[in-house]
């Protein structure tokens, strides 16, 4: 009997074989056609392929290449014209009227008729929208609408947008694959399984999915973007996904050539890849390069505020859990100098809001004074709390088990698989759990809303079921300041406010890490890691 890994492989190694058929006619080796198939593996997997859905960092990354949205971000995160090619926003910031491109089109299906495509117009946009906000559908998207009034089609290329109150980053908004378009007819087809069967604009279209093996995507000829020469996009022909769950395999093929993209660093090779410092081995150097950058990704350690377990509801705890260990040097030990020691608050590195000065040093004189306040204030001579993570991040969570059993606090790290322990958080079953936020748009309330009352889980992302009237009211007056250093300084004063309770334990500010073969061109790099594969080319 093959192990479930070695049959992975063995299926993995058959895609670009498979990919090459589709293209391929016999006349030339596949190996003449690999340069124009770009390879990767998404070791976390996919739960989708419906954008209404794409709710994690992988869905989303496909869903960049099969859809676009009435507008886009750039590399450096700027929010530039897709299918709408401008906007205007009325004085009073609560009408925004798009004007759509009339030369964009459905990937082919044969529910198109006889041209088996169309193009897009405004009521796409209008059935897409909401599609979204359909309670029937359930789409973990709908919180983004949750600022719109109405929307409606003026005419075939005119789409307007009402807010009920003025909100400035709600554009920003309107770039999540969440705001894709996709086609009526084609989604009443297959209903639920349009999530398998996605039609939309990309510069990718859909080929082949089998679930927790293979995807494949193929180049779609009639994308309406070209590059500054005027070159049609995208380069490549095809592209093919493997879901390798194990990172070592998924290292060891993009070593032996079989992968043209590596996307992350575990542990179990980052000594093999990388230096102490954080340079790429001179191994390596000669057939593979590597791009980082800042990512605006916060990891940190939550508490569950409304514990039974006394150490929990100890802001004296909370603290000393702060100031009890070194980040620089878990940066430096653990992942090779990748990331920023976390010594801000929740907010990261790059987005408005941002201040180092609100956060926790390396005190450990301060922890263990902390730590002995809280046995002579509570009697409880052995403080003892439990800490649940996943695999991926163990050795983080012993790195600071370790120290603050210097200062006095026993910690107990209990592992659990991402969906459990995603569930538990969400449910208030675990009292300290580690974590991480990613920007879902360019816009730090997106980070605070994390300690908004009204958000409290299971219903929303307020895992601390932390309630603050004044955060509140600070959090509410942010939506009608028009005024960026305003809303600089409101959000630096949220965020000082979450500080000061200790409300979670910043570890660090991630950096977006990419490796590829010497041979590809045209990947780039921003802040939030969502791939985008149309300026790929393989030499």
């Amino acid at each position: 009997m093959i192990k479930p890994i070695l049959k992975q492989i063995i299926n993995y190694l058959s895609i670009s074989c498979i990919t090459f058929l589709f293209f391929s006619c016999g006349s030339n080796s596949n190996s003449s056609k690999d340069h124009l198939v770009f390879r990767y593996n998404e070791y976390a997997n996919i739960n989708t392929l419906d954008p209404a859905f794409s709710r994690t960092l992988q869905d989303n990354s496909v869903s960049n290449q099969l859809f676009n949205g009435l507008v886009q971000l750039d590399s450096d995160l700027n929010i530039l014209p897709c299918i709408a090619k401008n906007w205007t926003v009325s004085n009073d910031g609560t009408t925004y009227t798009f004007s759509l491109r009339d030369d964009v089109f459905f990937h082919k299906h044969k529910l198109f008729g006889k041209d088996s495509t169309r193009v897009v117009k405004a009521n796409d946009f209008e059935y897409s929208l909401n599609r979204l906000r359909d309670d029937k559908i359930a789409a973990p998207g709908s919180w983004v609408l949750n600022k719109v009034d109405d929307f409606k089609a003026i005419n075939d290329t005119l789409f307007e947008i009402k807010l009920k109150q003025p909100f400035p980053a709600f554009i920003g908004l309107l770039t999540m694959k969440y705001c894709s378009v996709v086609p009526k007819e084609i989604v009443d087809y297959y209903g639920s399984e349009f999530r398998s069967n996605p039609i939309g604009t990309g510069p990718f279209k859909f080929k082949r999915w089998e679930e927790n093996i293979k995807l494949v995507l193929r180049k779609n000829e009639l994308y309406f973007e070209k590059d500054s020469l005027g070159n049609a996009l995208p380069y490549l022909e095809a592209v093919a996904l493997t879901f390798l769950p194990d990172k070592q395999s998924e290292f060891l093929q993009f070593i032996q050539g079989n992968l043209d993209f590596l996307n992350s660093l575990d542990t179990s090779y980052k000594d093999e890849l990388l230096t102490a410092d954080g340079q790429l081995r001179d191994t390596y150097t000669k057939n593979v390069n590597m791009i980082r950058g800042p990512y605006l990704n916060t990891e940190y350690l939550g508490f569950y505020l409304d514990s039974e377990t006394p150490e929990i509801k100890s802001e004296l705890i909370r603290k000393a859990i702060n100031y009890g260990f070194d980040r620089k040097k878990m940066i430096i030990y653990l992942r090779n100098g990748i990331g920023n020691p976390a010594n801000g608050g929740f907010i990261p590195i790059g987005l408005p809001g941002y201040n180092e000065s609100i956060g926790f040093s390396y005190q450990p004189e301060k922890s263990k004074q902390l730590i002995e306040q809280f046995k002579e204030e509570s009697g409880i001579t052995n403080p003892e709390i439990t800490l649940v993570t996943t695999s991926n991040y163990l050795s983080f969570c012993e790195f600071i088990q370790r120290e603050l059993e210097k200062n006095g606090l026993i910690i107990n790290v209990d592992v659990m698989p991402e969906a459990s322990l995603r569930s538990a958080r969400s449910n208030g079953k675990v009292d300290m759990f580690r974590s991480s936020w990613i920007a879902d748009y360019l816009d730090a309330e997106n980070y605070l809303s994390i300690f908004y009352s009204k958000n409290f889980a299971p219903n929303g992302s307020n895992y601390f079921h932390y309630k603050s009237a004044q955060f509140d009211s600070l959090y509410n007056k942010a939506f009608t300041v028009t005024n960026i250093d305003e809303r600089k300084h409101l959000y630096t004063t949220m965020d000082s406010l979450a500080m000061q309770k200790a409300l979670m334990v910043p570890l660090f500010y991630d950096e977006v890490i990419r490796f590829t073969r010497k041979n590809v061109t045209g990947l780039g790099i921003n802040p939030i890691n969502l791939l985008d594969l149309k300026y790929i080319r393989k030499n």
